[in-house]
């Protein structure tokens, strides 16, 4: 007889493109890490990386739609790099950092811009901005065996065919190895950690019908249909 209330869910899951399942155990985002990206958001120069979190049930897997969330009139997608912790740790050294990474996936950070900025602007927590209700839809995840350490490559996102973002992974203020190394001295990564490491500069409105399309050179793909 179990002593729970209630039967716990099943973990949140993101398929692994060689087979396999993922199983979440958190998302961090890291804010602001393209410089061209913080600049539109009104930021400038290198300051250190900072970071809010999405619930593990926001991934959305499969080129499932995306549905437009409550409380809002200006959805944003932000096209992402996202990393898979493979092997935990605390205080993790930069120089032995990507050693920690299972593989990695494209993302979209679903954004209410309109309640971001209200929270900016009252010194208040992003929480209800950015961590919603399937606010991160992903792609597959690659594992590194496969494909390597991407440093380097194209990162777009296209609404209805259109181009909205590229940039490039070049461009990141703060790289995998960095980020991983700072977040590990104040939280203990463990496997099935996620993190998404910023967006490049054209972020913009979605409606109902778009579709989404993303993109990382070497990485992968992601479609959704914002319903």
């Amino acid at each position: 007889m179990s002593d729970f209330l209630f039967a716990p869910p099943s973990p949140p899951s993101v398929p692994i493109a060689r087979g396999g399942l993922y199983a979440v155990h958190r998302i961090y985002c890291v804010g602001r890490n393209y410089a061209e990206h913080a600049r539109e958001m009104g930021h400038d120069g290198r300051e250190p990386p900072f970071f809010f979190a999405k619930p593990a049930d926001a991934v959305i897997v499969g080129g499932a739609s995306t549905p437009y969330p409550p409380q809002t009139a200006d959805l944003h997608p932000e096209v992402e790099l996202v990393v898979a912790i493979g092997q935990g740790g605390e205080d993790i050294a930069v120089g032995s950092a990507l050693e920690h990474v299972y593989g990695y996936a494209v993302g979209l950070d679903m954004t209410r811009r309109d309640l971001q900025a209200a929270a900016k602007k009252a010194g208040r927590p992003w929480a209800m901005a950015k961590g919603f209700d399937h606010s991160a839809p992903m792609s597959s995840i690659e594992p590194v065996t496969q494909i390597g350490h991407p440093d380097k490559g194209c990162i777009t996102l296209s609404v209805n065919g259109a181009p909205q973002q590229r940039g490039d992974l070049a461009d990141q203020i703060w790289g995998v190895a960095e980020t991983i190394a700072y977040l590990s001295q104040f939280v203990g990564l463990r496997a099935g950690d996620l993190i998404m490491t910023g967006t490049p500069a054209g972020v913009g409105p979605v409606a109902r019908g778009d579709v989404l399309e993303a993109e990382i050179a070497g990485v992968g793909s992601l479609r959704t249909i914002i319903v």
